[in-house]
């Protein structure tokens, strides 16, 4: 059995358990799941297509495939559920920001949570009709977001970040306010244009295999 089988194994072990302590169960699973590569990355003529969750091993992963393959200009994000490591997550989209590549979701494109804050750091940010986009608020496993008043600490990397790819912070308060941490809030296309997460706004629905 490989070591990721018996990684895998644990998880779901873990999660088994975890049903009877809500609350107490993300931090082992997250643990766990950060030690094999929940991303996958595929590179098609200048694109680099992504899928998965972001973990700790996702950054050097993209620098990897960036550095064997110059001629990429544009991310494009199939199915990315979120981030189980919101520093690497970070790190990764000022990376793609420094690298000046676009960003795009297709129809039959779904990005959450971190997977959104991902796709903000393209230098242009194409929505297709139909993408779903989906956000929330964070939690530090204790406290939620909106529990900290608007000033506090806690709030700054994230805003900060909100505002160094948007050009201010409104963002980062919608999302927070949108849907608790265990919940999720689809935008509407109404939504994605006010605030400015596809550059150019929502362009007509177009599947990732029609492309």
């Amino acid at each position: 059995m490989s070591r990721r089988s018996v990684v895998i194994g644990a998880v779901a072990a873990v999660l088994a358990g975890a049903l009877y302590f809500t609350g107490l169960w993300m931090l082992p699973v997250i643990m766990l799941m950060n030690l094999v590569q929940t991303t996958e990355f595929q590179v098609k003529d200048d694109m680099l297509v992504m899928s998965g969750e972001i973990n700790s091993k996702t950054l050097a992963q993209f620098e990897e495939v960036m550095a064997a393959n110059p001629q990429i200009t544009t991310l494009v994000e199939r199915d990315v559920p979120g981030s189980l490591d919101d520093e690497t997550m970070i790190a990764l989209a000022y990376a793609v920001r420094e690298a000046g590549l676009d960003t795009i979701v297709y129809s039959d494109s779904e990005i959450h949570s971190g997977g959104v804050d991902l796709f903000l750091a393209g230098a242009n940010r194409t929505v297709h009709d139909g993408a779903v986009i989906g956000v929330h608020s964070w939690s530090d496993g204790v406290r939620e977001a909106m529990d900290y008043p608007r000033g506090a600490p806690e709030h700054e990397e994230n805003r900060a970040y909100i505002e160094a790819m948007l050009g201010n912070d409104a963002f980062y308060w919608f999302t927070i306010e949108a849907a608790p941490f265990d919940g999720i809030h689809e935008m509407t296309n109404d939504e994605i244009e006010r605030f400015g997460i596809a550059t150019g706004g929502v362009q007509p629905a177009q599947n990732w295999e029609e492309d």
